[in-house]
Protein backbone atom coordinates (compact mmCIF):
# COMPACT_ATOMS: atom_id res chain seq x y z
CA UNK A 1 0.00 0.00 0.00
CA UNK A 2 2.79 2.12 0.85
CA UNK A 3 4.68 1.54 -2.42
CA UNK A 4 1.40 2.62 -4.14
CA UNK A 5 0.60 5.71 -2.52
CA UNK A 6 4.34 6.86 -3.12
CA UNK A 7 4.09 5.85 -7.11
CA UNK A 8 0.89 7.67 -7.04
CA UNK A 9 2.61 10.61 -5.65
CA UNK A 10 5.26 10.85 -7.74
CA UNK A 11 7.90 10.74 -5.32
CA UNK A 12 11.14 13.03 -6.61
CA UNK A 13 13.70 11.51 -9.27
CA UNK A 14 17.16 12.96 -9.27
CA UNK A 15 19.98 13.41 -12.36
CA UNK A 16 22.84 14.89 -12.32
CA UNK A 17 22.87 17.61 -15.51
CA UNK A 18 26.23 19.58 -15.24
CA UNK A 19 28.89 18.59 -12.94
CA UNK A 20 31.79 21.08 -11.79
CA UNK A 21 35.14 19.82 -12.81
CA UNK A 22 33.93 17.91 -16.28
CA UNK A 23 34.34 19.30 -19.69
CA UNK A 24 37.28 20.99 -19.07
CA UNK A 25 35.03 23.17 -16.96
CA UNK A 26 35.77 24.63 -13.30
CA UNK A 27 32.27 25.29 -12.47
CA UNK A 28 28.98 25.38 -14.04
CA UNK A 29 26.06 28.27 -12.83
CA UNK A 30 23.20 29.67 -13.54
CA UNK A 31 20.60 27.15 -14.40
CA UNK A 32 17.50 27.68 -16.31
CA UNK A 33 15.19 24.55 -17.57
CA UNK A 34 12.07 24.82 -20.01
CA UNK A 35 10.14 22.67 -21.96
CA UNK A 36 9.31 23.35 -25.56
CA UNK A 37 6.57 22.90 -27.65
CA UNK A 38 7.35 19.40 -28.35
CA UNK A 39 8.24 18.12 -24.98
CA UNK A 40 11.74 18.27 -25.07
CA UNK A 41 13.65 19.92 -22.29
CA UNK A 42 16.48 22.38 -22.64
CA UNK A 43 18.72 22.85 -19.90
CA UNK A 44 21.11 25.77 -19.70
CA UNK A 45 24.14 26.89 -18.04
CA UNK A 46 26.85 29.31 -17.86
CA UNK A 47 30.51 27.32 -18.08
CA UNK A 48 32.85 28.88 -16.31
CA UNK A 49 36.12 27.85 -18.05
CA UNK A 50 38.49 29.18 -15.32
CA UNK A 51 36.77 29.21 -11.65
CA UNK A 52 33.56 30.49 -9.80
CA UNK A 53 33.95 34.17 -10.94
CA UNK A 54 30.81 35.94 -12.47
CA UNK A 55 33.21 37.26 -14.76
CA UNK A 56 36.28 35.65 -17.31
CA UNK A 57 35.71 33.17 -20.14
CA UNK A 58 32.44 32.19 -19.67
CA UNK A 59 30.43 30.52 -22.37
CA UNK A 60 26.68 29.72 -22.55
CA UNK A 61 26.15 25.73 -22.90
CA UNK A 62 22.69 23.32 -23.55
CA UNK A 63 22.18 19.51 -23.20
CA UNK A 64 18.49 18.37 -23.51
CA UNK A 65 16.52 15.63 -22.47
CA UNK A 66 14.30 13.37 -24.60
CA UNK A 67 12.93 11.48 -21.58
CA UNK A 68 11.35 14.15 -19.09
CA UNK A 69 14.61 14.87 -17.09
CA UNK A 70 15.71 11.29 -16.97
CA UNK A 71 18.83 11.25 -19.12
CA UNK A 72 20.43 14.09 -20.95
CA UNK A 73 22.42 14.17 -23.98
CA UNK A 74 25.79 15.66 -25.13
CA UNK A 75 26.57 19.01 -23.70
CA UNK A 76 26.65 21.91 -26.97
CA UNK A 77 27.98 25.19 -26.82
CA UNK A 78 25.25 27.71 -27.67
CA UNK A 79 27.87 31.60 -27.15
CA UNK A 80 31.43 30.89 -26.91
CA UNK A 81 33.25 34.70 -27.06
CA UNK A 82 36.76 33.13 -26.55
CA UNK A 83 37.65 34.96 -23.08
CA UNK A 84 34.61 36.85 -22.97
CA UNK A 85 31.08 36.54 -20.78
CA UNK A 86 28.24 35.07 -22.43
CA UNK A 87 25.71 34.10 -19.84
CA UNK A 88 22.50 34.90 -17.43
CA UNK A 89 20.20 32.35 -19.72
CA UNK A 90 16.81 33.37 -20.02
CA UNK A 91 14.65 31.27 -22.47
CA UNK A 92 10.56 31.85 -23.47
CA UNK A 93 8.71 29.44 -25.92
CA UNK A 94 6.58 30.70 -28.45
CA UNK A 95 3.85 28.08 -28.47
CA UNK A 96 2.14 28.55 -31.91
CA UNK A 97 5.76 28.31 -33.91
CA UNK A 98 7.52 26.18 -31.75
CA UNK A 99 10.42 29.14 -31.66
CA UNK A 100 12.66 28.84 -28.62
CA UNK A 101 14.33 32.55 -28.14
CA UNK A 102 16.99 32.74 -25.74
CA UNK A 103 17.80 35.87 -24.38
CA UNK A 104 21.64 36.52 -22.27
CA UNK A 105 24.33 39.05 -22.18
CA UNK A 106 27.45 39.82 -22.75
CA UNK A 107 30.43 41.98 -21.14
CA UNK A 108 34.45 41.49 -21.48
CA UNK A 109 35.65 38.63 -19.43
CA UNK A 110 38.39 41.51 -18.11
CA UNK A 111 35.26 43.65 -16.96
CA UNK A 112 33.73 42.73 -13.77
CA UNK A 113 30.38 44.09 -12.40
CA UNK A 114 31.71 46.71 -9.96
CA UNK A 115 33.44 48.38 -12.74
CA UNK A 116 30.96 47.80 -15.14
CA UNK A 117 28.36 49.76 -12.74
CA UNK A 118 30.52 52.28 -11.88
CA UNK A 119 31.64 53.13 -15.40
CA UNK A 120 35.01 51.88 -14.87
CA UNK A 121 35.19 49.11 -17.02
CA UNK A 122 36.87 48.68 -20.33
CA UNK A 123 33.21 47.93 -21.93
CA UNK A 124 29.63 47.71 -20.99
CA UNK A 125 26.87 45.26 -20.23
CA UNK A 126 25.07 43.96 -23.09
CA UNK A 127 22.44 42.55 -24.25
CA UNK A 128 21.76 39.85 -26.91
CA UNK A 129 19.38 37.21 -28.45
CA UNK A 130 19.20 34.21 -30.05
CA UNK A 131 16.65 31.38 -31.45
CA UNK A 132 16.16 27.77 -32.35
CA UNK A 133 13.75 26.65 -34.44
CA UNK A 134 14.71 22.84 -33.89
CA UNK A 135 14.25 22.11 -30.28
CA UNK A 136 17.67 23.41 -29.47
CA UNK A 137 19.40 21.09 -31.82
CA UNK A 138 20.56 24.61 -33.35
CA UNK A 139 21.33 28.18 -32.44
CA UNK A 140 21.09 31.48 -34.35
CA UNK A 141 24.10 33.47 -34.17
CA UNK A 142 22.84 35.94 -31.05
CA UNK A 143 22.23 39.61 -32.47
CA UNK A 144 22.61 42.47 -30.14
CA UNK A 145 19.09 44.51 -28.46
CA UNK A 146 20.90 46.47 -25.99
CA UNK A 147 19.96 50.25 -27.35
CA UNK A 148 16.19 48.39 -27.95
CA UNK A 149 16.06 47.88 -23.60
CA UNK A 150 19.15 49.53 -22.03
CA UNK A 151 18.07 52.77 -21.14
CA UNK A 152 21.37 55.12 -21.28
CA UNK A 153 21.68 55.81 -17.03
CA UNK A 154 21.48 51.36 -16.72
CA UNK A 155 24.86 50.66 -16.29
CA UNK A 156 24.10 46.94 -15.50
CA UNK A 157 21.56 44.88 -17.18
CA UNK A 158 21.07 41.34 -16.48
CA UNK A 159 18.10 38.97 -18.07
CA UNK A 160 16.76 36.85 -15.80
CA UNK A 161 17.95 34.42 -14.80
CA UNK A 162 15.50 31.54 -15.60
CA UNK A 163 13.04 31.39 -17.78
CA UNK A 164 10.45 33.45 -19.38
CA UNK A 165 6.79 33.42 -20.31
CA UNK A 166 4.09 33.80 -23.40
CA UNK A 167 0.57 35.32 -21.83
CA UNK A 168 -2.36 34.15 -23.10
CA UNK A 169 -2.50 37.02 -25.32
CA UNK A 170 0.52 35.88 -27.62
CA UNK A 171 3.03 38.63 -25.61
CA UNK A 172 6.43 37.27 -24.86
CA UNK A 173 7.51 38.41 -21.67
CA UNK A 174 11.12 38.43 -20.26
CA UNK A 175 12.21 38.99 -17.04
CA UNK A 176 15.47 41.16 -16.10
CA UNK A 177 16.79 43.76 -13.46
CA UNK A 178 19.44 47.19 -13.91
CA UNK A 179 21.47 48.93 -11.87
CA UNK A 180 22.50 52.15 -11.86
CA UNK A 181 25.75 54.03 -11.97
CA UNK A 182 27.11 53.37 -8.04
CA UNK A 183 24.63 50.09 -7.33
CA UNK A 184 22.57 51.48 -4.82
CA UNK A 185 19.48 51.73 -6.90
CA UNK A 186 18.35 49.00 -8.65
CA UNK A 187 15.30 47.85 -10.70
CA UNK A 188 13.10 44.35 -11.85
CA UNK A 189 11.06 44.48 -15.17
CA UNK A 190 10.44 42.77 -17.83
CA UNK A 191 10.56 43.36 -21.51
CA UNK A 192 8.48 41.64 -24.53
CA UNK A 193 8.31 41.49 -27.95
CA UNK A 194 4.19 41.25 -29.63
CA UNK A 195 6.21 40.20 -32.93
CA UNK A 196 6.85 37.05 -32.05
CA UNK A 197 10.65 37.94 -31.17
CA UNK A 198 11.57 40.17 -34.27
CA UNK A 199 11.92 43.20 -31.64
CA UNK A 200 11.45 43.74 -27.76
CA UNK A 201 10.77 46.71 -25.88
CA UNK A 202 11.14 47.47 -22.54
CA UNK A 203 8.47 47.59 -19.89
CA UNK A 204 8.03 49.58 -15.98
CA UNK A 205 10.25 48.92 -13.47
CA UNK A 206 9.70 48.36 -9.90
CA UNK A 207 12.76 49.79 -7.87
CA UNK A 208 14.27 50.71 -6.20
CA UNK A 209 15.92 48.25 -4.23
CA UNK A 210 15.25 45.36 -6.10
CA UNK A 211 16.97 43.00 -8.41
CA UNK A 212 16.84 39.12 -10.14
CA UNK A 213 13.26 38.47 -10.67
CA UNK A 214 10.54 36.15 -12.46
CA UNK A 215 7.10 36.95 -13.92
CA UNK A 216 4.40 34.61 -14.11
CA UNK A 217 1.17 35.17 -15.32
CA UNK A 218 -2.01 34.84 -13.24
CA UNK A 219 -5.62 33.47 -13.72
CA UNK A 220 -7.09 36.92 -14.64
CA UNK A 221 -3.84 37.92 -16.58
CA UNK A 222 -2.18 39.65 -14.54
CA UNK A 223 1.47 39.49 -14.27
CA UNK A 224 3.17 38.70 -11.05
CA UNK A 225 6.52 39.77 -10.42
CA UNK A 226 8.52 37.80 -7.92
CA UNK A 227 12.05 40.02 -7.04
CA UNK A 228 15.31 39.41 -5.03
CA UNK A 229 15.81 41.84 -2.76
CA UNK A 230 18.54 44.31 -3.18
CA UNK A 231 18.80 45.13 0.27
CA UNK A 232 21.20 42.81 1.95
CA UNK A 233 19.32 43.76 5.24
CA UNK A 234 16.00 42.50 4.24
CA UNK A 235 15.40 38.57 4.19
CA UNK A 236 12.25 38.60 2.17
CA UNK A 237 10.99 38.08 -1.33
CA UNK A 238 9.44 41.30 -2.94
CA UNK A 239 6.18 41.18 -5.05
CA UNK A 240 4.86 43.14 -7.93
CA UNK A 241 1.57 43.03 -10.14
CA UNK A 242 1.08 44.28 -13.69
CA UNK A 243 -3.13 44.74 -15.04
CA UNK A 244 -0.89 45.51 -18.71
CA UNK A 245 1.34 43.17 -19.70
CA UNK A 246 4.42 44.67 -17.73
CA UNK A 247 3.75 48.35 -18.88
CA UNK A 248 3.09 49.58 -15.16
CA UNK A 249 3.85 47.70 -11.90
CA UNK A 250 1.64 48.36 -8.43
CA UNK A 251 3.61 49.43 -5.56
CA UNK A 252 6.15 46.65 -4.25
CA UNK A 253 5.26 44.50 -0.68
CA UNK A 254 7.57 41.79 0.86
CA UNK A 255 6.18 38.16 0.96
CA UNK A 256 7.08 37.38 4.72
CA UNK A 257 6.24 33.71 3.69
CA UNK A 258 9.14 33.54 1.38
CA UNK A 259 12.11 34.22 3.26
CA UNK A 260 15.80 34.21 1.33
CA UNK A 261 19.13 34.31 2.09
CA UNK A 262 19.49 36.79 -1.11
CA UNK A 263 19.63 34.54 -3.91
CA UNK A 264 17.84 34.13 -7.22
CA UNK A 265 14.48 32.04 -7.16
CA UNK A 266 11.77 30.52 -9.73
CA UNK A 267 8.32 30.78 -10.02
CA UNK A 268 5.57 29.67 -12.45
CA UNK A 269 2.15 28.49 -12.88
CA UNK A 270 1.84 24.68 -13.18
CA UNK A 271 -1.95 24.25 -14.53
CA UNK A 272 -4.01 25.99 -11.60
CA UNK A 273 -1.30 26.63 -9.22
CA UNK A 274 2.12 28.41 -8.32
CA UNK A 275 4.98 27.15 -7.81
CA UNK A 276 8.53 28.58 -6.01
CA UNK A 277 11.54 27.33 -5.40
CA UNK A 278 14.64 28.98 -3.99
CA UNK A 279 17.09 27.85 -0.50
CA UNK A 280 14.59 28.43 2.06
CA UNK A 281 16.05 30.18 4.66
CA UNK A 282 17.64 33.58 5.39
CA UNK A 283 20.61 33.05 6.57
CA UNK A 284 22.91 31.19 4.33
CA UNK A 285 22.75 29.27 0.65
CA UNK A 286 21.15 26.21 1.05
CA UNK A 287 18.07 23.81 2.00
CA UNK A 288 16.83 24.40 -1.81
CA UNK A 289 12.71 23.62 -1.72
CA UNK A 290 9.55 23.88 -3.48
CA UNK A 291 6.49 25.71 -2.39
CA UNK A 292 2.92 25.43 -4.00
CA UNK A 293 0.38 28.43 -3.69
CA UNK A 294 -3.00 27.71 -4.57
CA UNK A 295 -4.50 30.80 -3.77
CA UNK A 296 -2.92 32.96 -6.53
CA UNK A 297 0.53 33.20 -3.98
CA UNK A 298 -1.21 34.59 -1.03
CA UNK A 299 -0.38 31.97 0.73
CA UNK A 300 1.92 28.94 0.43
CA UNK A 301 0.93 26.26 2.84
CA UNK A 302 2.83 23.56 1.17
CA UNK A 303 6.60 23.16 0.81
CA UNK A 304 9.06 20.22 -0.01
CA UNK A 305 12.87 20.25 0.65
CA UNK A 306 14.68 18.59 -2.36
CA UNK A 307 18.23 19.40 -1.18
CA UNK A 308 19.28 19.88 2.59
CA UNK A 309 22.99 21.09 1.86
CA UNK A 310 24.19 24.24 0.24
CA UNK A 311 22.35 25.06 -2.73
CA UNK A 312 21.89 28.28 -4.66
CA UNK A 313 19.69 29.31 -8.00
CA UNK A 314 16.73 27.22 -9.37
CA UNK A 315 14.80 27.07 -12.20
CA UNK A 316 11.09 25.30 -12.56
CA UNK A 317 9.39 23.76 -15.01
CA UNK A 318 6.08 22.35 -15.81
CA UNK A 319 6.08 18.88 -17.18
CA UNK A 320 2.98 16.84 -18.72
CA UNK A 321 0.68 14.52 -16.63
CA UNK A 322 1.16 16.74 -13.52
CA UNK A 323 5.14 16.59 -13.07
CA UNK A 324 7.32 18.94 -12.04
CA UNK A 325 10.90 19.76 -12.98
CA UNK A 326 13.70 21.80 -10.99
CA UNK A 327 16.99 22.45 -12.31
CA UNK A 328 19.32 23.70 -9.64
CA UNK A 329 22.87 23.93 -7.73
CA UNK A 330 23.75 22.31 -5.19
CA UNK A 331 26.79 20.22 -3.34
CA UNK A 332 27.67 18.39 -0.24
CA UNK A 333 30.38 21.54 0.77
CA UNK A 334 29.41 23.96 -1.69
CA UNK A 335 26.66 25.24 -3.57
CA UNK A 336 27.90 25.25 -6.65
CA UNK A 337 29.36 21.52 -6.93
CA UNK A 338 26.56 20.53 -9.31
CA UNK A 339 23.17 21.37 -11.37
CA UNK A 340 21.07 18.65 -10.44
CA UNK A 341 17.12 18.00 -12.22
CA UNK A 342 14.83 17.00 -10.41
CA UNK A 343 11.80 15.61 -11.26
CA UNK A 344 8.56 15.18 -9.04
CA UNK A 345 4.43 15.12 -8.85
CA UNK A 346 2.31 17.83 -8.02
CA UNK A 347 0.58 15.85 -6.19
CA UNK A 348 3.83 14.87 -3.97
CA UNK A 349 4.51 18.75 -3.54
CA UNK A 350 0.78 19.64 -2.56
CA UNK A 351 0.72 17.02 0.52
CA UNK A 352 4.04 18.63 1.63
CA UNK A 353 3.80 19.98 5.25
CA UNK A 354 7.04 20.55 6.51
CA UNK A 355 7.59 23.76 8.33
CA UNK A 356 10.33 26.19 7.29
CA UNK A 357 12.71 27.11 9.67
CA UNK A 358 12.04 29.97 11.94
CA UNK A 359 13.16 33.74 10.78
Amino acid sequence: MILVLCALLQEPAFADVFVSGEGETHTYRIPSVISTAKGTLLAFAEARKKGTSDSGNIDLVVKSSADGGATWGPLRVVWDEGDNTCGNPCPVVDRATGTVWLLLTHNLGKDHEKDIVNRKAQGSRTVWVTRSDDDGATWAKPAEITKDVKKPEWTWFATGPGVGIQTKAGRLVVPCDSKNEGGKTGWSFVIFSDDRGKSWTTGGTVGDLWNECQVAELADGSLMLNMRNHDRSKKERGVAVSKDGGLTWSASAPDPALVEPVCQASLIHAGDRLLFSNPATNKTRARMAVRLSSDEGKTWPAIRVLHEGPAAYSCLTALPDRKVGCLYECGAKSAYERIVFARFGLDWLATGTESPPPK
